[in-house]
């Protein structure tokens, strides 16, 4: 296992990294929350300028692993509010080419710093 790091990326705010090479051809993402790393904060607005940052987030460590996100072959989104689901979906889709990667969106009671969305993804080479 090798662990994938970048400044492009927020930094954990956890024991963990932000994504792990397998080894066996597999990248796994950790969840990204909406954060700017250049400023620490969330982008103004609400869950489609946040759906943007965690998938601009997670497009980083991919690049940091040499991938993109048309390895991508499974996300994963955390939702505040699925309420929020079709404006997520409508971002979502600008970041995306057929195939899709597999996806599960998920309702959670809370996020961490109060986040309107996560997503994390898992990637081949």
């Amino acid at each position: 296992m090798k662990a994938i790091q970048t400044e492009k990326a927020p930094a954990a705010i956890g024991p963990y990294s932000q994504a792990i090479d397998s080894g066996a051809g597999l990248v796994f993402v950790s969840g990204q929350l909406p954060i700017n790393p250049a400023t620490g904060a969330f982008p103004e607005g609400g869950v489609q300028e946040q759906t943007r940052q965690s998938l601009t987030n997670a497009q980083a460590i991919l690049e940091a692993s040499g991938l993109g996100l048309a390895n991508v072959v499974k996300t994963t989104v955390f939702l505040a509010d699925m309420a929020d689901f079709a404006a997520m979906n409508e971002v979502y889709a600008q970041f995306f080419a057929a195939p899709f990667p597999a996806r599960s969106a998920v309702a959670v009671k809370t996020l961490p710093k109060g986040a309107l969305v996560e997503i994390e993804c898992i990637a081949a080479r």
